[in-house]
């Protein structure tokens, strides 16, 4: 097939639609998402860098821009259903996985394959940067569930979406960037004008209590 598939299938991500079946005022491609969580990223980067710890920016702007790819493949799973269990979500990635081998060696030349094989591997581990892209996904996931709940979506799976996303996000509490969004980028979003406010911020400062009574 070639690189130039590679290349098509990358308009391909801006048609697969996040978090499907669900109604929604404002709907969210891969593609978008992509972009959005290497822009969160990237400010997390230097909010790190700022706290004194070594970012190695090749690498994050890389995971970042290509942690979703292989959902060309399989499409966006809800997240509560992704990571309903353990097995559950272990069964996705080997599928995932599976899946985008097949494409890379069908696709691109030998001396580029273990490159993508790289590239498109979980970028979410324990380095720094691997720490950033988690909370960035979560934190651009949380402002599309907040997008739904602020207009007034009924769809109670939006404020499930938010929920886990903020429990995400306040495990990596240790991050310098995360200290940052919870000081400086929370409250702003709570002092949003939106129907459910008083609820949302009730759940929200309930969870960041609980959390940090372990």
């Amino acid at each position: 097939m070639g690189v130039h598939q590679y290349f098509k299938s990358l308009s391909d991500l801006e048609k697969i639609y996040r978090c499907p079946g669900k109604f929604k005022f404002q709907e969210h491609s891969v593609a978008a998402h992509s972009f959005k969580v290497a822009k969160i990223a990237q400010f997390f980067g230097h909010v790190e860098e700022k706290a004194g710890n070594k970012v190695d920016w090749r690498a994050l702007y890389q995971k970042a821009l290509n942690h979703d790819y292989p959902e060309l493949f399989t499409g966006d799973i809800k997240t509560p259903v992704k990571y309903s269990s353990k097995e559950l979500h272990k069964l996705f990635k080997q599928v995932e996985e599976e899946m985008t081998k097949n494409f890379i060696n069908g696709v691109f030349p030998e001396e580029y394959r273990e490159i993508y094989f790289d590239l498109f591997k979980e970028g979410k581990d324990d380095t720094l940067e691997g720490k950033i892209l988690s909370v960035s996904d979560k934190v651009d996931l949380l402002y599309e569930s907040f997008g739904e709940i602020q207009k007034g979506n009924p769809e109670p799976l939006f404020l499930e979406i938010y929920e886990e996303s903020l429990r995400t996000i306040l495990r990596f509490s240790g991050l310098a960037s995360v200290q940052y969004f919870l000081t400086s980028i929370l409250p702003d979003l709570l002092a949003e004008r939106f129907i459910e406010r008083s609820q949302l911020r009730g759940i929200t400062n309930e969870i960041i209590e609980n959390e940090f009574k372990r």
